[in-house]
């Protein structure tokens, strides 16, 4: 029977069989792979086609002359029309748009946007007083989570730590490894690219009435910068009324200041500088630095020196008492851009640096959002800022025109943005505590695009479900949906463990450590209480009442004497003196007074 063939009878089923699907296709473990094309094709811009307006908006000169109209660039976005496919592909391929990848890690509004010029690391600053930092080679489709948060204020060695926004935060181009920060205080940090304090500038002399006798900002830090040539200096605004440069080896006190002095009524000569940009000498004639102020006025210094006096001055630049948080200079450091408090974007040239050169109105967020800002290019090609609506405004760089207006986070004002150079990503900022990574597949390189061409990463049970999310649901793995019930948000780690860990300033959860009672302000400036009692003898003595002092020992003294235990032998009944009649008269004698 050796030689006899068996033959294994097979259901014969049709092609259109569903059975067909069960049936195994091969042997063996399968290797998963990533599905490239579907996950990017995933994260693909869905953008409602939205009308053009029928007035357009009117763009007036400084002098009150008209000089011309503007309209709205909307562009329809995933229209079906022939007319309107044309121009949507063409945008889709100039700028990278189509595409995008959303961060949902803060809690509250983004205020600023970092990445090193590498483009593997994004940092993110907010009004929630953290900074969360990414890191793109490790971030997978359903990993979109930062690996580290860090509170730049938070003192270890402190009992009461104060935390507060971030203003701007800005990598060093000459050294990525570095970071400046600016948070709401009157000390600038510099920081490495992982979140540690390397360097923490000196707070000055409040009670100094001449800023150039301070060593450091007296009240709250509104921006900085970096040198564009020197990887040791950095520049910092402050609601001081001054500009200080600083050498991060020699953080005790800066190198030079610059007071700038408000010519405005009633202003006793301060005002509050609100941004600042420093020109690249790599790529124009003249290293500039270039400030605004509450007061209105723009002026520019020159970057190398002196600082004495500004080389130029625009007095009403913008509207007095309005915040002009936005100002950029372009690559060939020629023209200047800034956004304005007072709803006008102006566009200015350093060579005649007197009136703007063109100036079109664009509504504000700065009285909310004070770090809202403006910027250009990489080739200075094109000028992005966000607006109020949530849309992100592609100007052009000569007429300040539209050219592409698109929604980002309709509803909630689009306060940041950034475009990275070497990525050719933009990265928006909104007041919803979400940022968006804008690519474009075909014309962007790593970043975003690397993160959506990786695998999925199997989540680990340990893994917090809340910042494990499936793009293509838009749900936490482990989220159970009910039908017809109300989707609450307690999937968190924290949440399900409110004892468990540490909060967003450091402190333990949990309720059982000992509480630091909180110090008023009387207290603070008191020696420690535990330092007088281990240095002073007794000192603890002058908290007891004397008399409740004393007559605790009194049981102790009738049982065990130390001064009479040897009369216990001698004396056992106390003896006293008899009294003479005398002194049971007339009590005891007196002692005679010397005349």
């Amino acid at each position: 029977m050796s030689g006899d063939e068996y033959e294994v009878e097979v259901p014969d089923l049709a092609e259109d069989d569903p059975m067909r699907a069960f049936l195994p296709a091969s042997f063996g473990k399968k290797a998963k792979e990533a599905d490239v094309a579907a996950q990017i094709g995933r994260s693909k811009r869905k953008i409602e086609i939205e009308s053009v307006p029928t007035k357009p908006q009117e763009v007036a000169q400084e002098g009150g002359g008209r000089m011309g109209t503007q309209e709205l660039a909307f562009k329809d976005y995933g229209s079906d029309s022939d007319d309107d496919s044309d121009s949507d592909q063409s945008d889709e391929d100039q700028y990278p748009v189509s595409h995008e990848m959303v961060l949902k890690i803060h809690s509250k509004a983004i205020t600023t946007i970092a990445a090193d010029p590498s483009g593997s690391r994004l940092i993110t600053g907010s009004a929630d007083c953290t900074l969360k930092i990414h890191d793109f080679p490790s971030m997978t489709p359903t990993t979109l989570r930062a690996f580290k948060s860090v509170d730049p204020t938070f003192d270890k060695g402190s009992d009461k730590t104060e935390t507060h926004p971030i203003n701007h935060i800005e990598f060093n181009p000459n050294a990525p490894g570095k970071f400046l920060c600016v948070s709401a205080t009157a000390q600038g940090r510099v920081m490495s690219r992982d979140g540690d304090v390397l360097v923490e500038f000196k707070k000055g002399d409040m009670y100094l009435r001449d800023m150039n006798m301070t060593k450091g900002h007296i009240s709250e830090i509104t921006t900085g910068t970096w040198n564009p040539v020197d990887k040791n200096i950095c520049i910092t605004a402050g609601t001081d009324s001054t500009l200080r440069i600083w050498d991060i080896n020699f953080k005790r006190e800066q190198k030079h200041i610059m007071v700038h002095k408000s010519k405005s009524a009633g202003s006793a000569g301060r005002t509050r500088l609100t941004a600042v940009a420093w020109a690249n000498q790599a790529q124009s004639d003249k290293n500039m630095l270039i400030a605004a102020a509450l007061d209105g006025s723009l002026v520019m210094w020159s970057g190398d020196g002196p600082y004495s006096r500004p080389a130029a001055e625009i007095r009403d630049a913008h509207e007095p008492q309005t915040w002009t948080g936005g100002i950029d200079i372009s690559s060939d450091g020629r023209m200047v851009v800034t956004r304005g408090g007072d709803n006008l974007i102006k566009l200015w040239d350093t060579r005649k640096f007197k009136s703007p050169v063109v100036t079109v109105s664009h509504p504000s967020t700065s009285d909310q959002y004070s770090v809202s800002n403006i910027r250009y290019s990489p080739n200075s090609s094109s000028i992005i800022t966000g607006s109020a609506t949530g849309h992100l405004h592609i100007l052009n760089p000569g007429n300040l025109k539209a050219e592409l207006v698109t929604p980002i986070t309709s509803g909630s004002p689009l306060i940041t943005v950034e475009w990275h150079a070497k990525l050719n990503q933009i990265f928006t900022g909104s007041a919803n505590a979400e940022v968006h990574v804008l690519y474009n597949p075909d014309k962007s390189t790593g970043g975003a695009v690397s993160v959506m061409s990786r695998a999925p990463k199997k989540r680990h049970v340990d893994d917090d479900p809340n910042f494990t999310t499936d793009q293509s649901a838009g749900l936490s793995a482990d989220t159970i949906i009910t039908p017809g019930g109300i989707m609450t948000a307690g999937t968190s780690y924290s949440s399900r463990h409110p004892t468990v860990g540490l909060t967003a300033s450091g402190r333990s959860r949990d309720p059982r450590r000992p509480h630091v009672p909180e110090l008023t302000p009387f207290m603070k400036s008191q020696p420690d209480a535990k330092y007088i009692n281990e240095s002073i003898g007794l000192s603890s003595m002058r908290d007891e009442d004397p008399r409740e002092a004393l007559l605790k020992y009194q049981e102790l003294a009738e049982k065990d004497p130390m001064f009479t235990n040897a009369w216990k032998h001698t004396q056992p009944v106390t003896q006293y003196r008899e009294a003479s009649d005398d002194e049971e008269q007339d009590g005891p004698e007196k002692k005679k007074l010397k005349r």
